[in-house]
């Protein structure tokens, strides 16, 4: 549980965000493209409807020199910074903006101040300013969550929407959802929206059949059943357990409990004690949406808008989680291309044997063969693949229109021994004339085209200082 003077001093912070928004006659709303990004901008445009405001979206795929233009010279009453923005604040130069993140804050900006001689109003929602960690305890959706609430507590049944934000950030582990993702969980259980089962979290718990679900499986794979179809089916016949119903394939919830546990059982021999306690735990049902629908599984819903936003089609995620039924099959060709998109990106960086060593990092440059929107998705499987280090964090480069994108990733025990990719980030990519930021354990750069060497040793030296 947070502390109460702690949640206390975001209460009253949220109320003067809310008052905010509350008394603007429109709404300008900036948000960034992943799942925590998509949900985050449902939650601003709904809580905008709902209070009868004008608002318009932006989707952003980082906070470029283009999109703090736009926010600087909008005409709206208020600008809404969403799941972006904590790390330029002191780049903005117009009152009137409200920023619900969850990135390591500007090092150069103070509260109540946006430039060094410059205060105009920001209200700024961040966990890190109130001495929470943003990559575990609460999301970018998780925040505009607790101010659309302040705005007026009906909006708790857009708590669900944080919940997807939150799987979409990675932030559910076994041990469930903690902090304030913890409490936001909470009131969408208490609105009947989502049941908190534990179970199997592999992906596909409604969509995949029962073979697919565990051959699939990954981070961590099972034993002897992960890439292995036969043994899959092996497995389930040998437990009795049939994998169609008549002529349909059976998904792992049509699964009575008895079956399940027999299931679970056998796999929790088969895996490590540290590996099963990463694949069993809490899982998220959401209750309103129908059986065998990728909006009823937690994971499921994430992966979904993330394959629109990746695909330069937020729009069509956020249509999702404002009720748009007729947007799910759009998305549902976003999510197959994506999926293909990964396979490919990943075999292409085994098969050309991409990612080098350099000391204290590793790294792969995939030029234009990998798209910037995804290669930091492909940086975290390698990370996760078997055969690649997971003691060293992951540095990956990747053509985009302003330079060269930049992903890192780390194992969460660097993080534990001092590394922060955030910083990292920030200072490396300052050093070779560009920006960056993000989280301790996942962060991000854009950098100019030709720096990537002097960038690549700016990096292993402060990783190299950071690390006990």
């Amino acid at each position: 549980m947070q502390d109460l003077t702690i949640l206390d001093q975001l209460k009253k912070d949220c109320k003067k965000a809310a008052q905010l928004i509350s008394a603007s006659n429109d709404v300008l709303i900036v948000s960034h493209i992943d799942a925590d990004g998509i949900t985050s901008a449902a939650i601003a445009a709904t809580t905008c409807e709902r209070l009868g405001k004008e608002y318009r979206v932006v989707f952003a795929k980082k906070m470029s020199e283009e999109i703090i233009e736009q926010i600087n010279c909008s005409e709206e009453s208020v600008v809404w910074i969403t799941d972006l923005g904590s790390g330029y604040v002191s780049r903005y130069d117009r009152d009137n903006i409200v920023i619900t993140d969850h990135h390591i804050p500007d090092s150069k900006w103070h509260k109540g101040q946006t430039s060094l001689f410059s205060f105009n109003r920001i209200e700024h929602l961040n966990p890190h300013l109130y001495g929470m960690d943003g990559s575990t305890e609460v999301c970018g959706a998780g925040m505009t969550y607790l101010l659309s609430k302040s705005i007026d507590d009906s909006n708790i049944d857009l708590a669900q929407l944080a919940v997807v934000g939150a799987c979409g950030d990675i932030q559910d582990t076994s041990n469930g959802l903690v902090g304030l993702n913890r409490l936001i969980l909470q009131d969408a259980v208490d609105n009947g929206d989502i049941s908190v089962v534990k179970d199997l979290r592999l992906f596909g718990r409604e969509t995949r059949n029962l073979i697919q679900f565990l051959q699939y499986s990954s981070d961590p794979k099972i034993p002897i059943l992960g890439e292995n179809g036969i043994a899959c089916s092996k497995l389930y016949s040998s437990l009795d357990i049939p994998l169609k119903d008549g002529t349909k394939n059976r998904c792992w919830n049509d699964l009575s409990p008895n079956e399940k546990e027999r299931v679970t059982s056998a796999i929790r021999k088969m895996m490590a004690p540290e590996d099963f306690a990463t694949a069993f735990g809490d899982t998220y049902v959401f209750n309103k949406h129908k059986r065998h629908s990728e909006l009823r599984d937690g994971k499921e819903y994430a992966t979904l808008l993330n394959s629109c936003g990746r695909y330069d089609d937020a729009e069509t995620g956020m249509h999702i989680c404002m009720g748009d039924q007729n947007a799910i099959e759009k998305a549902k060709k976003n999510r197959n291309e994506h999926r293909q998109n990964i396979s490919t990106s990943i075999s292409l960086v085994k098969e050309k044997q991409l990612v080098k060593i350099c000391n204290s990092i590793q790294y792969f440059n995939a030029g234009s063969e990998i798209k910037e929107t995804v290669v930091g998705i492909v940086a975290s499987m390698i990370l996760n693949t078997e055969g690649f280090r997971r003691d060293l964090p992951i540095i990956a480069f990747a053509d985009a229109e302003d330079g060269v994108k930049v992903s890192a990733r780390a194992d969460r025990s660097l993080v534990d021994r001092g590394l922060n990719l955030a910083f990292v980030m920030e200072v490396a990519s300052e050093i070779v004339g560009g920006y960056g930021g993000g989280h301790n354990i996942a962060a991000g750069a854009t950098i100019p085209k030709g720096k990537e060497k002097e960038f690549l040793e700016a990096v292993n030296d402060i990783v190299a200082a950071q690390i006990i």
